[in-house]
């Protein structure tokens, strides 16, 4: 049997602070990438400083760079900067092709793992494991409250095939639920799982990257209404968020303000036509009732029958 290969692709702006540690933990992964593609988003820290002394064990990294007078925006900047890089990968090349951030320290085995459950299943399009953080004052880990039905957005991993198909990610907030969503409409399985191999810190909590963890809250609404979330849905999710992530209460009214901003504004209009729309809000609604992890495997099976008529 060949070997699976793998490219990762890694915006990158001002992360010293954290990025040491992500590229030890892939120098240690059982099964390193193919190609590891570092876009410098103009960078004003020592960030290439550090990429340049582990490329010198790491011979597969290429670092891009990008002008030096952007300040970090994510949604549209993330995904800008990702697709600068994706230029430098011929995708017909690898068998995968993953989105990585740089501030995340994986488990050894971890792509080892997803690549193991990716040929096991041929639907399975994008997957990964579970994002957690460690909480300021305890220091205890904390789960990022990811759901089963979802790739996570700081590492987005692919079938080749699949990601050729979703044609790429969306330039905005929103993007990175939209094309699990893509996935299933086009008849591939979206998938997370809570595993000792598969776990993996994130060493910004998840949000926070841009102007703080409110500020988060408030472009999460806004990509629920990209995505074409339905309200009563999108209310219900924040509430039972509210309770269970940080910052707790307040960063569910900041989330709303967020949705209902964007919805007024008529700012964007959902990422997707009115059939995919429609194909969300029925998994969303089910979901309601039956729990994410059902829905998204009913509207799997929904579409692969529509698909193979």
């Amino acid at each position: 049997m060949k070997k699976s290969s793998y490219a990762l692709i890694s915006p990158c702006k001002d992360e010293a602070g954290y990025i040491e540690k992500t590229l030890q933990s892939i120098y240690e992964q059982t099964i390193q990438p193919d190609l590891w593609v570092i876009v410098d988003d103009g960078s004003t820290d020592n960030s290439v400083e550090i990429i340049n002394k582990y490329a010198q064990k790491m011979p597969y990294i290429k670092i891009i760079h990008r002008p030096k007078n952007t300040n970090r925006n994510v949604g549209a900047g993330v995904i800008h900067a990702f697709n600068d890089g994706l230029k430098y990968v011929n995708i017909d090349d690898f068998d995968y092709i993953c989105k990585f951030d740089v501030d995340l320290i994986m488990p050894p085995k971890y792509f080892e793992e997803l690549i193991s459950r990716m040929e096991e299943d041929k639907y399975l399009g994008t997957c990964s494991g579970k994002a957690y953080y460690i909480h300021p004052q305890s220091g205890e880990k904390k789960s990022e409250l990811c759901g089963d039905e979802a790739s996570i957005g700081a590492v987005k991993f692919y079938k080749r095939e699949c990601f050729k198909q979703i044609d790429g990610f969306q330039t905005d907030v929103g993007w990175d639920g939209y094309d699990c969503h893509k996935a299933r409409w086009l008849g591939w399985r979206a998938l997370s799982w809570d595993h000792p191999d598969l776990n993996f810190i994130h060493l910004r909590p998840m949000g926070s990257s841009q102007k703080g963890i409110l500020r988060g809250r408030v472009r999460h609404g806004k990509g629920q209404y990209h995505l074409g979330a339905h309200p009563l849905f999108f209310v219900i999710s924040s509430a039972y968020r509210s309770v269970r992530q940080r910052p707790y209460i307040i960063g569910t009214f900041y989330s709303i303000y967020g949705y209902i901003k964007a919805w007024l504004n008529k700012d964007d209009k959902h990422f997707g036509d009115k059939d995919i729309t429609k194909f969300i809000r029925q998994y969303q609604m089910r979901a309601l009732v039956h729990g994410k992890s059902e829905a998204a495997e009913w509207s799997f099976q929904k579409r692969l029958t529509e698909i193979n008529k």
